[in-house]
């Protein structure tokens, strides 16, 4: 096997651990923010209402600054 199959490899098995801490972090940052959500609707700070709302809201600025972009690229 040449040197450089096997770094190949190695970074294929580097890049999977990374993935996997990705996957890690990912899902404990979303039981923070489900646990953030579920407090502040039990103390009746925020509503389901207005969290839907905010996050609809936000999704429409990223794909508006999305577009933004990608008109400045092509």
């Amino acid at each position: 096997m040449t040197s450089s199959r096997m770094y190949s490899h190695l970074e294929e098995i580097a890049w999977i651990g990374q993935l996997a801490d990705l996957k890690e972090e990912h899902y404990r940052n979303s039981l923070l923010l489900s646990a953030v959500i579920e407090l502040l609707m039990e103390k009746r700070i925020l509503s389901a209402e207005e969290i839907s709302a905010k996050a609809q809201a936000l999704e429409i600025q990223d794909a508006a600054a999305i577009r933004q972009i990608q008109c400045f690229e092509g």
